[in-house]
């Protein structure tokens, strides 16, 4: 390939939930040329497009980069697996689909943290921009853009759940992301008749055969390379070899809250002396490189369940698989056409707050361990009531632990570092039994099976998040957007110190919302996008 086949004017590292709408926002005109690398492979695999086949992609090597932290110290020296997208889309491939964007006073604290642009007045026209609301357009909803946003799988059981939430006291709320987030009710998700509506079926699957996109898969980025303070190209590793890829523009990172860091550090940003460690030569001491990572926290509450009807009862008998993949194929029903989370209640731990603190999600299967080595549901029909604490006082980092790019990072989370982190998951866990005992669900609930009934004190509760918690895989704040002396991108997400170069990912939140990260992270591509080809434009 020529030299000149190889320059581009925007190169995207990373085909995530905002690397998608980078990459195909800026090939739009036709005037720019665009190279979009993955380091997984295409989304053909049949069961990332299937919504309850994320059960297969969970641990599959293949579509998972399957991180795991450092020991945790609160959590008696357990690690957490992190389960991310290695493959066209990243982790909106792999996740549970579940449309959430948090409340606009997350994006006015944005702002007030010195975000200007990303307040909530800022953020909204881009979430509309991006979406096709089933429910057609209003003035939180939009319509005609790639995202497929539907209504959910009704459930029996589902909405038992719902109604035994009213009959606890929590207000119903029939839309999540519309005039308020308090509330109870069904959540919508990133489906499309039944069938997963990823980042790179939304962006890039429609514009694959534009002349000026190329879309690399198989193609990991390992270095940015840069020339007289500007990033003026790419390295990547592919199944050939080593390749380099030139840009006249601008290069955008979009590797992920665990990507991203990774790749700035092994191209010379980030803190100086972890550099020098690994012999990494320092393009510039960026001490916020990998910093200030969080994530939302959740336990659990397991039921068994009275009635045969949920997941587990599926999983436990190969003639009802056998009917749910024939009922899936023929008219997109049963399990198969639904993540298995069927609803939420946003709720606050303590009166005095403005805003929500606890997502709890309500979900008609339960696994008794979501490992590395895969989830293993119950052996018996069951479902689980998960509360999550959405505005988390720890901060941990992500490092990398050698030169070699294909090294998984250290990740250390330090979850759990106040007591208010505690008593708002006890609150959670008090409030999902309130629900599970109202008439609603005395079709459905038997046995609590996890904790147990004997787990009722405060000091019994902790030590139970302490052995059951896990991370909520939203993980956010790694290149954080800001005016502080270590944030490493600044409003118009242009890293500090080095020109031609941006980030756009979940690791840009100074934040995390109170909500799932997807719909955020596609924002966030959106929002980065238009501000490249003003720029550029401006130029």
């Amino acid at each position: 390939m020529s030299e000149a086949a190889d320059t581009y004017d925007f190169i995207v590292t990373g085909a995530g939930s905002a690397g998608c709408p980078v990459a195909a926002r800026l090939s739009e005109s036709g005037k720019y040329r665009v190279l979009i690398l993955e380091a997984g492979p295409p989304d053909s695999y049949p069961w990332i497009h299937i919504p309850l086949g994320y059960t297969k992609t969970f641990t599959h090597p293949r579509y998972n980069w399957m991180f795991e932290s450092e020991p945790e110290k609160e959590l008696n020296g357990r690690s957490l697996y992190q389960p991310r997208g290695k493959v066209l889309g990243g982790t909106s491939s792999i996740n549970g689909m579940v449309y959430m964007r948090g409340t606009p006073a997350d994006y006015d604290n944005w702002r007030q943290r010195g975000c200007e642009g990303w307040d909530w007045d800022n953020v909204l026209p881009f979430f509309r921009k991006a979406e096709h609301q089933e429910r057609g357009p209003d003035e939180f909803h939009g319509t005609g853009g790639p995202l497929r946003v539907s209504n959910p799988v009704r459930s029996p059981l589902g909405d038992a759940m719902v109604q035994a939430a009213i009959e606890a006291g929590i207000p119903a709320n029939p839309d999540f992301n519309g005039a308020r987030q308090e509330g109870v009710g069904y959540y919508q998700t990133t489906t499309s008749h039944r069938r997963r509506w990823s980042a790179a079926q939304a962006y890039l699957r429609p514009n694959r055969h534009r002349p000026n996109l190329t879309i690399a898969t198989e193609a990991h980025a390992t270095r940015v390379l840069f020339a007289d303070g500007r990033a003026v190209g790419v390295e990547y590793r592919t199944p050939d070899g080593i390749k380099t890829a030139r840009c006249r523009g601008e290069v955008i990172v979009s590797g992920g809250v665990y990507g991203s860091p990774q790749l700035l550090q092994l191209s010379g940003l980030g803190p100086a002396a972890l550099l020098q460690q690994y012999g990494i030569p320092v393009v510039r001491d960026m001490a916020g490189v990998g910093a200030h990572l969080h994530d939302h926290f959740n336990t659990y509450l397991v039921w068994r369940c009275k009635q045969t009807v949920t997941v587990n009862d599926m999983a436990m008998s190969p003639l009802r698989k056998l009917k749910s993949g024939i009922g899936y194929a023929l008219t997109r029903s049963g399990h198969l056409s639904n993540a298995g989370i069927y609803a939420g209640a946003m709720v606050k731990s303590d009166p005095r707050l403005e805003q929500p603190d606890l997502q709890i999600n309500m979900s008609g299967w339960a696994a008794m361990e979501r490992l590395r080595t895969g989830l293993r549901p119950f052996p018996f029909s069951s479902f689980t009531f998960s509360p999550v604490h959405l505005r988390p006082e720890g901060r941990g980092w992500v490092k990398i632990k050698s030169p070699d790019p294909v090294e998984p990072p250290a990740i250390q989370f330090n979850f759990l570092a106040s007591d208010y982190d505690f008593q708002a998951l006890i609150y959670g866990a008090r409030l999902s039994r309130k629900i599970a005992a109202q008439p609603a669900l005395k079709p459905f609930v038997g046995e609590e099976v996890v904790p147990g009934e004997a787990c009722q004190s405060d000091e019994q509760m902790i030590e139970e998040i302490r052995v059951r918690g896990v991370s909520n895989l939203h993980p956010v704040g790694t290149c954080r957007m800001g005016r502080e002396v270590d944030a490493v991108v600044d409003p118009r997400l242009r890293v500090y110190g080095v020109k031609g170069l941006r980030v756009a990912d979940a690791s840009i939140m100074p934040q995390v919302p109170g909500g799932n990260t997807n719909a955020p992270s596609i924002m966030i591509g959106e929002k980065c996008a238009r501000m490249i080809l003003d720029d550029a434009l401006a130029a």
